[in-house]
């Protein structure tokens, strides 16, 4: 399959021409978080694409947007790609696709007349006559004149130029609705109205994930009502006050000349007397650094597949048979349960297994690892069990290292979740420490052995050798240094029940997952025993590279038994 794959990449560098791959390379700018002008090949572009896997022989979707962009139809056809189009959202940011579009239907008259308005603000060089649309826009965005919330130059320079490209910028603005300064909301793809509206106060306490609501102007959410919704151009003048007024001047001469040829000669005979970009005092570093913050963005992993993904759940509940002290975990089953009904609203397909040994426990991931998840968006794995510094007790006493739980699916040993996020959420204690009774149980064996009078262990830091090396992954244990965790004998452990309340609450409303176990952290640290002397701090390690956010179910959610607080 790879080399079919990489037979049809093949096909495809050879049907394209120079300027076509230079399409292509402008399209893939946000993706790749880089310039790629200068990639010579289409089989360049594509491996860039496939280093960072978002380009892959199960997922060809990003290769059938760019050549449908660019209008090769007939390729397509040929090469079998026409079903293979995304059929949600589209890698390929619209912004880009709209500079394609104007590029596309720029004349070379008025490409001339774009590169006059501009000489007193982009070096001549730049302006050169073999210079295309896509490089002027590219240098434009390299000043920071043009981006997703700078648009007031160039809708200014199309128009005088060309009117008609004037109305798909304006067309453009009016889809993506108001766009924040700092992310440059229009980029992400629009969510539901309730998007914007926290469900309660404690939602609130985290910076709201920026969503594209299509809100009228009797409802502006708050992050945006600090912009001028008329007149973006603020952004701009903030970087340079002197584009506009070179951009007025320019203007000016196209619009009273009867010749923009002539035009053209007279803005070049004195292109000495409007001061250049050197001698602007805004283009300070101050300056250049808050305008490259705009222009940063994170993307977000797919979530198109057909289904979500497997999420299996490990519930060891009985150690009777283990050779270590390590008593019954009274209470799982509410987390199992509770688990059960969050990941299946958010459209996982669940799977339980109860009480497994070390040998059962790595079989069944094993099993896991095997199947085909090409069309799952992602994996989750629940571990709840007794643990200790580094790992998990299978109910045989065996320890099982948290390293063999996720190796399995890094990206060469299960090629089908390459790319995909896979999340451990991980409910045990990482050592032992003796501690007073308490009506709570710690998960992890006390010094004696006992579980009614339990014992707080020392939960140390997850080790550096169980945190996955390999990208896509996150990794949530339910302690941090010297805290223990604690399990509710009749309501299941602070962990996982602040973990399925928090998804409840706050999928909703888009947050991200990163977002949500920020207030999971916030949610357990708050929560102590009668003497406020024990406490619970959860720890996410990770190696994303993307926002991941869940997709807001169709179904309401479900009911929990809520987690009383002790205090």
């Amino acid at each position: 399959m790879e080399m079919d794959f990489q037979r049809l990449l093949l096909q495809v560098e050879q049907a394209l021409n120079r300027e076509e791959v230079q399409a292509l390379a402008f399209l893939c700018k946000d993706l790749l978080e880089k310039d790629c002008s200068s990639v010579p090949t289409a089989s360049q572009l594509f491996s860039l694409l496939m280093d960072q896997e978002l380009l892959t022989p199960d997922q060809p979707y990003l290769l059938a947007d760019l050549l449908c962009t660019i209008q090769r139809h007939s390729l397509m056809r040929e090469l079998g790609l026409n079903n293979q189009l995304p059929t949600t959202s589209s890698l390929i940011s619209p912004y880009r696709k709209l500079l394609y579009d104007l590029s596309e239907n720029t004349t070379e008259d008025e490409l001339r007349e774009i590169k006059f308005l501009l000489v007193n603000i982009l070096p001549r060089r730049k302006l050169e006559g073999n210079v295309t649309t896509l490089q002027v826009f590219l240098e434009m965005e390299k000043i920071d004149i043009l981006s997703v919330i700078k648009l007031n130059i160039v809708e200014s320079m199309f128009g005088s130029v060309c009117p008609m490209l004037k109305t798909r910028i304006n067309q453009f603005k009016t889809k993506q609705g108001p766009v924040t300064q700092k992310t440059g909301v229009g980029l992400l793809r629009p969510r539901s109205s309730s998007a914007c509206l926290p469900e309660n106060q404690a939602v609130s306490m985290l910076p709201m994930r920026p969503v594209s609501c299509g809100l009228s102007a009797s409802q502006p959410s708050t992050e945006v009502s600090t912009l001028n919704p008329a007149d973006t151009s603020l952004d701009v003048r903030r970087v340079s006050d002197t584009a506009d007024a070179v951009l007025s001047h320019r203007l000016g001469l196209l619009s009273t000349s009867g010749d923009n040829e002539a035009a053209l000669s007279q803005g070049n005979h004195h292109v000495s007397s409007i001061p250049s970009r050197g001698h602007n005092k805004n283009f300070d570093p101050a300056n250049r650094q808050r305008g490259n913050t705009t222009k940063e963005e994170v993307g977000e992993y797919a979530m198109t597949g057909r289904k979500r993904g497997y999420c299996l759940i490990i519930n060891n509940y009985n150690f009777r048979n283990s050779p270590k002290p390590l008593n019954n975990r009274e209470g799982t089953q509410v987390d199992e349960s509770s688990l059960v009904s969050v990941f299946e609203w958010l459209g996982f397909e669940t799977e339980i297994e109860p009480d497994c040994s070390r040998e059962q426990l790595l079989s069944r991931v094993e099993e896991l690892r095997s199947r085909d998840h090409s069309q799952m968006d992602c994996l989750v794995c629940c571990v709840l069990s007794h643990g200790l510094e580094g790992g998990v007790y299978g109910v045989d006493g065996l320890k099982v290292r948290v390293r063999e739980l996720t190796e399995p699916f890094s990206g060469l040993e299960c090629s089908s979740l390459r790319g995909k996020p896979k999340l451990f959420f991980i409910q045990a204690c990482q050592g032992i420490k003796e501690q007073q009774p308490v009506f709570l149980q710690s998960d992890c064996p006390g010094a004696d052995g006992s579980t009614i009078t339990s014992s707080i262990c020392t939960d140390a830091v997850v080790p550096r050798d169980s945190i996955p090396s390999d990208a896509d992954f996150l990794l949530g244990m339910a302690t941090v240094p010297h805290f223990a965790s604690f399990r509710d004998i009749s309501k299941g452990t602070w962990f996982i029940q602040s973990l399925c309340q928090n998804l409840i609450n706050m999928v909703p409303s888009g947050y991200d997952l990163l977002s949500i176990l920020t207030k999971v952290n916030n949610d357990v640290s708050s929560k102590s025993d009668n003497h406020g002397t024990r406490k619970q701090m959860p720890q996410p390690a990770y190696s994303l590279r993307k926002r991941l956010v869940f997709p807001i179910p169709k179904d309401p959610p479900p009911r929990l038994h809520e987690p009383e607080i002790l205090a």
